[in-house]
């Protein structure tokens, strides 16, 4: 194991074995985590109205515990930061980064009905083994991990591998944003405006992306049991379709389902998603 100094910081790091200094540095989902972590640390001394102004927390010790590959890229990595103010109190640090995902809201309509009617809706869910969850039929709303490029192009890659469904990301609309308005400068926070499912312990975060498509009323019945997925790398996916005012029940275990139907619940009533 090695030890260096975060370039223009204080900042310890220790490398598990067979992990280079390169190899975190290049890892995106450390670099997103430690830029935002050092950003809003910083926003304790320049705010003199800041919770911790008089006595400000800073990163003293980074550890990276273990790692995961896939590949020959890194997945997922384990780490403790010390985060701790002069007062000798300490933040928890136990992390486990694995990076953004996003989360596909498709709503499915019989082109039968009138193009303003807001009848008959059903979301499309998936049904895969999910061994984290110890389950092997886990209900949840279509989702991918962000690997490389945008949230929107990756999110419309996921529709069409998970639900066969090709749509060009610019058909797609950010729920999320809509919901959550962009931080003025120096004002707030600098957090990503998603979803963050278990922010005590997980970096992960996840925006909510919305496609509605009409599609004739019998192709709407075939989707239900339409197996998809990569079965190349281990995707073992089963469609579900649910009405979308029933989307809170079938989905009660999937912090994405909920999350999806409260946004899309929230901005309807506020008109800030048009019909």
């Amino acid at each position: 194991m090695s030890t260096f100094t975060f370039p223009g910081t204080n900042v310890s790091i220790k490398l598990v074995d067979h992990l280079t200094k390169e190899q975190l540095l290049e890892f995106p989902a450390f670099k997103n985590w430690f830029k935002t972590l050092q950003s809003n640390l910083a926003l304790q001394r320049s705010d003199p109205n800041h919770e911790f102004h008089k006595s400000p927390y800073s990163v003293k010790h980074i550890e990276i515990q273990a790692i995961d590959r896939f590949g020959p890229r890194i997945g997922f990595m384990k780490i403790h930061a010390t985060v701790t103010n002069k007062e000798g109190e300490y933040l928890p640090g136990a992390i486990f980064l694995r990076g953004a995902s996003v989360g596909m809201l498709v709503l499915l309509q019989p082109d039968d009905l009138p193009r303003d009617s807001q009848k008959e809706k059903h979301v499309l869910l998936t049904v895969q083994p999910r061994i984290a969850a110890g389950g092997l039929q886990f209900v949840e709303l279509p989702a991918g991990m962000v690997d490389k490029g945008t949230f929107g192009g990756t999110a419309a890659r996921e529709i069409e591998e998970e639900l066969g469904l090709k749509i060009p990301a610019d058909e797609l609309i950010n729920l999320s944003e809509l919901a959550i308005p962009e931080k003025e400068e120096g004002k707030a926070e600098s957090c990503p405006r998603a979803m963050f499912p278990s922010a005590g312990g997980c970096d992960e975060y996840i925006p909510i992306f919305l496609h509605e498509k009409r599609i004739p009323r019998q192709q709407l019945k075939e989707w239900t049991g339409k197996l998809t997925g990569l079965r190349e790398e281990g995707e073992k996916i089963t469609l579900k379709l649910v009405k979308l005012e029933d989307l809170w029940l079938e989905g009660a275990r999937d912090a994405k389902a909920l999350a999806a139907w409260a946004l899309y619940d929230g901005l309807k009533r506020s008109g800030k998603l048009k019909n």
